[in-house]
């Protein structure tokens, strides 16, 4: 397995590790990694290595075999052997992007208030699609209440909860846009805002920022007819 370093430390950007295994496809395991792996419509994190002199660029991270988290160079090349030890560089711009937009969705699904059946996210925009049959008609008040999330600049932290103790206060349930999956093992959740006092809690493997205001000024994009009973919302970074 691997460790992942960005659950407990997401601004890690540099991390040294060991490489415990090659795949058949061409990637390398390391035995720790900064590296998001693609998942929950969040994209797998890009950067290099750095080994004995030699730089690798990695193109994205994918999930493997087990709790395996793969790095897939951007170009076939010798790897380096089982055992070696190398430096590992995030593209930190894109991966804050990717931070700032997944945290924005979370708003997103806060300020409009129907179920969400899927997602994906960019470095410069995201989008979550709604189980709705109407789009609604007030854009305005939409891009303002998610600015006003982000000028509150509330806090964003994280916790895990076991599967026994979520059967155990079904209520918190209720307060949650997805399910989470079972037999999985301890449950991340996600919480913006205070425990006392939150806006939004959900269980997530993603990457986040660390306060909502850290998002930037956010702009409601189009808004499409995907279904009978689903409706596509875009929003987009100012900058």
């Amino acid at each position: 397995m691997t460790k992942m370093l960005f659950l407990t430390d997401p601004y890690l950007r540099e991390a040294q590790s060991r490489v415990i295994a090659h795949t058949a496809e061409g990637g390398l395991v390391l035995e720790a990694t900064v590296f998001y792996p693609k998942g929950g419509g969040q994209p797998g994190d890009s950067g290099r290595l750095d080994w004995q002199g030699q730089r690798h660029s990695i193109a994205t991270a994918v999930k493997g075999e087990g709790n395996a988290i793969v790095l897939v160079p951007a170009e076939p090349v010798p790897l380096p052997p089982v055992g070696a030890v190398v430096m590992q560089h995030l593209d930190w711009d894109r991966r804050h992007r990717h931070m700032r937009v997944h945290t924005a969705l979370h708003l997103l699904s806060v300020v409009v208030p129907f179920g969400v059946n899927g997602g994906a996210i960019t470095a410069g925009q995201g989008r979550l699609d709604f189980d709705m049959p109407d789009a609604p008609q007030d854009r305005d008040q939409i891009e303002d209440a998610l600015n006003a999330y982000v000028e509150m600049d509330a806090r964003v932290s994280d916790g895990w909860i076991s599967q026994a103790e979520l059967d155990a206060v079904p209520q918190l349930i209720k307060t949650m846009a997805v399910k989470p999956p079972r037999g999985a093992g301890d449950i991340r959740l996600v919480r913006i805002g205070e425990e006392s006092d939150w806006i939004d809690l959900q269980p997530c493997g993603g990457t986040h920022v660390a306060r909502t205001g850290e998002i930037g000024l956010l702009r409601l994009g189009k808004i499409e007819k995907k279904g009978r009973m689903n409706r596509r919302i875009y929003i987009h970074l100012d900058s």
